[in-house]
């Protein structure tokens, strides 16, 4: 037994001198399942299934070591547990970085999500960062941990299940802020009746805002492949004409306008999307589609717009959102008062 701890220690030492390596592991899965769901390829569901296992040991770590213990007398190095959450921290932030690179709106709020996520990745490869600094705050750890399952889960789960926009955001953020209740009892160091008005007052605060907070998170495996304004489309084809971006006034009251949008989605994913059609900052019509994951150039629909204001000139902007609310893309044109301007 004391030849397996040796082996144990010295796994541990050896993982720690290559903390680079599990995180490029992690971004190739990444961007192999991102590349396999562009090519309908079921070998994606099984790398993001394997990640998802991969948090099956940090869920079951507790009760696998003491059955270790029981049975072979065996305890597990803490230093070998660490480097093993770790990888899986390593894994998880570099495994959605490739969704996100693409799916992120850079000019809106899922910027700064994004962002997040890459200085988190960022963070789990520097050591001093992450055994030094984050390691030692207790709350901020766990709840570091949180966001690394609420990431992966985002691109996971529509993958491996074909779930949805909004049924993904809640589940994952059902079990983020499960696994940050730890991290909350914390937060509140008195007991009693006061310790569980403090803890479910920031429980429910959690949890509402993270779903304020979606308009910031892209939907990890929905993004567009095209988008244009556009006078005709061609129905048989299902393809758009000629796209514009100044439109005369006229034009728009006699005969409107399409927008025409290819979305991407994993094989066998069902989604209803939302064309948000936004004048001057006002929405004046929400129309929804109903979309299909699996082809490659993206499912292809389209809204037409025929019922305008009385003075349509100015800006407008067609949104793509999801249910839940989070834009996928969007597209502007410009009204002009004039015919030909």
């Amino acid at each position: 037994m004391a030849t397996v701890k040796g082996r144990l220690l010295r796994l541990g030492v050896h993982i720690r001198r290559h903390p680079l390596f599990f995180a490029a592991v992690g971004f190739a899965s990444g961007l192999a399942s991102f590349l396999l769901v562009e090519r309908q390829e079921e070998m994606a569901a099984l790398i993001a299934l394997f990640m998802l296992a991969s948090w099956a040991w940090l869920l079951l770590e507790h009760p696998i070591r003491r059955l270790l213990h029981t049975l072979f007398r065996l305890d597990l190095p803490p230093p070998l547990l660490r480097f093993t959450t770790q990888i899986v921290h390593q894994e998880s932030f570099f495994f959605i970085l490739p969704f996100l690179f693409i799916t992120t709106s850079w000019e809106s709020p899922q910027l700064l999500f994004s962002v997040l996520i890459a200085l988190a990745a960022l963070i789990s490869i520097v050591d001093p960062l992450y055994n030094g600094w984050l390691a030692r705050r207790r709350w901020m750890y766990l709840a570091y941990h949180s966001l690394a399952l609420f990431a992966l889960l985002l691109a996971a789960l529509p993958v491996i299940f074909q779930l949805d926009t909004l049924q993904t955001y809640l589940i994952a953020t059902g079990l983020a802020v499960a696994f940050a209740f730890p991290s909350l009892c914390r937060v509140i160091p008195v007991g009693g009746l006061a310790w569980a008005a403090g803890l479910t007052g920031l429980t429910v605060a959690l949890a509402g805002g993270a779903w304020l907070g979606r308009v910031m998170v892209p939907p990890a495996t929905l993004w567009l492949t095209s988008v244009v304004i556009t006078e005709d489309v061609d129905r048989d084809q299902r393809s758009a004409g000629n796209g514009v971006d100044r439109i005369p006034a006229d034009l728009l009251q006699n005969g409107g306008i399409y927008a025409y949008t290819a979305v991407r989605a994993p094989r066998g994913l069902r989604e209803t999307i939302y064309h948000h059609w936004i004048h001057d900052g006002q929405t004046y019509d929400v129309i929804p589609l109903e979309i299909t994951g699996g082809r490659e150039a993206g499912y292809r629909a389209w809204t037409r717009k025929e019922n305008f204001p009385q003075r349509p000139e100015g800006q407008w902007e067609v949104r793509v959102k999801t249910r839940s609310g989070q834009m996928i893309g969007r597209t502007r044109f410009q009204v002009e008062s004039e015919p030909g301007a």
